[in-house]
């Protein structure tokens, strides 16, 4: 047996397979479409990065914080589906046969009977989410950004009823200190109402930062411009007067102290929430949930309520992921500002090394399937390793002309795309006899028997035909991109020519992994 004899077999061999292959890549691809196998993987390995594998009450409420992140108008617009009566008719028909397996189904925690993993009777979901999407869509689902907006606003309100406290405090001390002065009437009453007006600007600054008319630093920058205003009049109507020029230093003191700086004023009033701040809000429990909702004057808005809701039905293990996602990225903040975009980033690497251990998951899951298609197609196609090798090495007619076809794919190939190796694949089918199937001329050379002879069907014999076809089953598992890059290889050492480029490979590869994160 010589070497271009040995090779010639090898690329029978590989051929058929490829071939084999081919059909269990469109049987699997049709299954996962069916099913929804990438979508719906991808559905529970995002529970899963929620709150890790719970079960029972808890699970259930996982299932519904899962469901809110695919309602986000972010997440549905990445679904987009086919519109038209002819382009939506496959997939009308996918559903039905989704929805009857579903209805054999035992139904998952907090859902009801035939529902969708998807859920809010959502036929489909994405098979890829971006990370930055995801965190974005989380932070939005768990209400982060109205959280924090409301505890700003309720702690700036804090914020200007100590300073007004302040200089009122300031000003008592001078009226005592001068109680017995009748001349110093008409000085605080006067001092009183700008006061009032200085209340009054404060009120205005911090209803127009609650409107998104301005923006905290702004906010406060009005807020010194205004007691600037009210310490100018001080000194232009103040007698000339001991405590009242002491009283005047003290209220400048007090305007540099507070204004002066006002990244400072902002650190130190906590007038921007830090991220534990931030996931600490999410706990209806903790002192800040608590300040944020005596802030929310409607306790009866649908806002509120909706808050209220996503709150009390937020599993304890999402928030405890939210913490310690939390003391990561305070690891790399320098800046209060910086928290709310450093906890999306880590929302994110998260993510993508969640995505990738699902995407292994479900490769190997894949695989398993493949396993099983592969051996069902080899029995049903009655590809017996060990005959097909037989045949091809007796038979040089059928040898040569799979060779000579296996090297016009290859070459025809080069630059096509999947459909075009598809195509030859049934050509092949058509016009060659490949040594595999239940007709006459097989069963004759595997059991010895024949259809036209009058004994019965040699049953028993059916047993030495099971080691070929789990060859063959494991075989065909291994995928259509694995065997065209084989065969690429086999046929040019066989011509000794050069290796083309096999773009068509990496064409079935990618068709294959499309999604399977």
């Amino acid at each position: 047996m010589n070497l271009p004899f040995t090779l010639d077999v090898a690329i029978g061999l590989i051929f058929i397979y490829l071939i084999l292959s081919l059909l269990a890549s469109e049987i699997q691809e049709l299954i996962a479409t069916v099913f929804q196998w990438r979508a719906e993987h991808l559905k529970k390995s995002i529970e899963i990065l929620l709150a890790g594998d719970v079960q029972n009450a808890e699970e259930a409420k996982v299932i519904q914080l899962a469901n809110k992140i695919y309602a986000n108008p972010l997440i549905k617009n990445i679904n987009q589906e086919a519109k038209g009566l002819f382009a939506t008719l496959p997939r009308k028909l996918t559903w039905a046969i989704g929805s009857m397996y579903r209805s054999i189904k035992k139904p998952r925690p907090g859902m009801k009977q035939g529902e969708s993993i998807f859920g809010d009777n959502k036929h489909s979901g994405p098979s890829y989410i971006p990370a930055d999407i995801f965190a974005t869509t989380l932070v939005e689902t768990l209400q982060i950004p109205f959280l924090v907006e409301k505890l700003t606003e309720s702690r700036l309100e804090k914020f200007k009823i100590e300073r007004l406290s302040e200089i009122k405090n300031i000003i008592s001390v001078l009226q005592k200190e001068t109680e017995t002065d009748e001349n110093l009437t008409y000085f605080f009453n006067n001092m009183h109402n700008e006061f009032e007006n200085l209340d009054t600007e404060f009120k205005k600054v911090i209803e127009n930062f609650k409107q998104k008319k301005a923006s905290l630093k702004t906010s406060l920058n009005r807020m010194a411009e205004s007691f600037d205003r009210y310490l100018e009049t001080f000194q232009m109507q103040m007698p000339d007067n001991e405590l009242c020029a002491k009283t005047c230093r003290r209220l400048k003191f007090l305007r540099k102290d507070i204004f002066d700086d006002i990244e400072q004023a902002i650190s130190l009033g906590g007038l921007r929430p830090n991220i534990n701040e931030v996931v600490e809000a999410v706990k209806m429990s903790s002192a800040i949930y608590q300040e944020i909702e005596a802030s929310i004057k409607d306790k009866d808005s649908e806002t509120f309520k909706g808050i209220q809701q996503a709150i009390e039905t937020l599993p304890p293990s999402v928030v405890k992921n939210l913490e310690v996602l939390a003391k990561r990225a305070q690891a790399r903040v320098k800046t209060a500002e910086e928290g709310m975009n450093a906890l999306r980033l880590e929302i994110e690497n998260t993510f993508n090394s969640s995505m990738e251990r699902a995407s292994g998951v479900y490769k190997r899951n894949a695989k398993g399937v493949a396993i099983l298609i592969g051996l069902a197609i080899a029995t049903a196609a009655n590809a017996d390793a060990f005959h097909m090798v037989n045949r091809l090495s007796k038979d040089s007619a059928l040898r040569d002309t799979i060779t000579n076809s296996a090297g016009e794919i290859v070459i025809k190939n080069q630059n096509q795309t999947i459909d075009a190796l598809k195509s030859d694949a049934d050509r092949v089918l058509t016009d060659i006899a490949l040594p595999i199937g239940w007709t006459d001329v097989n069963l004759n050379q595997q059991l010895h028997w024949k259809r036209a002879s009058n004994q019965a069907f040699p049953t028993i014999k059916i047993i030495t035909l099971i080691p070929g076809w789990i060859v063959s089953g494991i075989a065909i598992a291994m995928g259509a991109p694995f065997w065209f890059d084989l065969l690429s290889k086999v046929v040019n050492v066989r011509n000794a020519g050069t290796r083309p480029a096999s773009n068509i490979r990496n064409s079935v590869n990618n068709e294959e992994n499309e999604g399977s994160s």
